[in-house]
């Protein structure tokens, strides 16, 4: 008897060391799995980020959280969200549009020319991507002179107005510029930049019927050096970020014009041009030197204040 309760509890005790092998085998294989970045992550920083991000001051479009929210409906399966999502980017409208909130605020997302296979792997990740929620809080009231003070109805209708004018300007140069980067790269977006970013800004202010400027107090074109007011609220802005406060846009009544302010926020893509010298690209260094000679606009990282946007607003 104790022969067989001997043997039985062998045959146990190999039973269970071979099961235990395998669920180690598996947890490997899955924490081997879980390591393997998704490919549409790096394709929805690279190509989504640039409008969609998730920091409040570099965001010209609703972030990727708020975009997966809406499309994201209970009980729909993977392979109709992927379809959802790349029949809007391919021809986006009003009439397909679930955002109408972001339209409001932003504007319809402009056609970008990508291919299916990219928005399908962006659309892909977003679907199973737990995506950082939108940073930045507090401070989200428009203030005017005073700062916190709050404002009145014209100065919040100004306000308005001149984020329209912001974000559509910034649109048309983001839009533009991607397209120069994945033309040729950096080289080639610095050339663009050289000669067609004045001339489509001066295109906006046709179209607007205003002043609009980008300045820094780190400018790389000499023309777009800021002036002691707009250094005061570029280092406003910089606090309001080191604070993690979401910027609020700021109106100065000024005899029957008012100035408009609002942060230029670094973001990935802007450090291939912008960043730190000993992280670029030496020839991106060298072109900068060439089309820059005064050019002070580097060593910045991500999330950072680079200028404002300086737009004067009739009253």
């Amino acid at each position: 008897m104790k022969r067989i309760i001997l043997l039985l509890s062998l045959i146990i005790l190999v039973a269970s060391c071979k099961d235990k092998k395998d669920t180690y085998e598996e947890t490997d294989l899955a924490a081997e799995s879980a390591s393997q970045e998704h490919s549409g992550k790096a394709l929805m920083e690279k190509y989504c980020y640039a409008c969609h991000s998730p920091e409040s001051g570099t965001r010209l479009a609703p972030p990727m959280s708020m975009v997966q929210m809406h499309y994201l409906e209970e009980g729909i399966s993977k392979e109709d969200f992927v379809a959802d999502i790349v029949n809007f980017v391919k021809e986006p409208t009003e009439e397909k549009a679930r955002m109408y909130g972001a339209i409001r605020n932003f504007g319809l997302m402009p056609y970008q020319e990508f291919p299916d296979s990219v928005i399908t792997q962006i659309a892909e990740y977003l679907y199973d991507a737990e995506l950082p929620e939108m940073r930045g809080h507090g401070g989200g009231g428009m203030h005017g002179r005073g700062m916190g003070m709050g404002q009145n109805a014209q100065e919040n209708t100004l306000a308005k107005t001149g984020m329209e004018i912001a974000q559509a300007t910034q649109q048309q140069l983001g839009k533009n510029l991607m397209k120069a980067m994945e033309e040729g790269g950096p080289i080639y977006a610095l050339d663009f930049c050289n000669v067609e970013a004045m001339p489509l800004t001066a295109e906006m202010e046709e179209e607007y019927n205003v002043e609009i400027k980008r300045v820094s107090d780190k400018n790389r074109n000499p023309d777009n050096a800021a002036n002691k007011e707009e250094k005061y609220y570029i280092t406003h802005f910089k606090q309001n970020i080191k604070e993690s406060t979401e910027p609020a846009p700021v109106v100065i009544p000024k005899e029957g014009k008012s100035k408009f302010y609002y942060p230029i926020v670094t973001n990935k893509m802007c450090l291939q041009c912008h960043g730190k010298p000993e992280e670029m690209k030496p020839e991106v260094l060298q072109k900068i030197k060439e089309l820059y000679p005064q050019d002070k606009a580097l060593g910045y990282s991500e999330n950072e204040v680079r200028g404002i946007w300086s737009i004067e607003l009739e009253e």
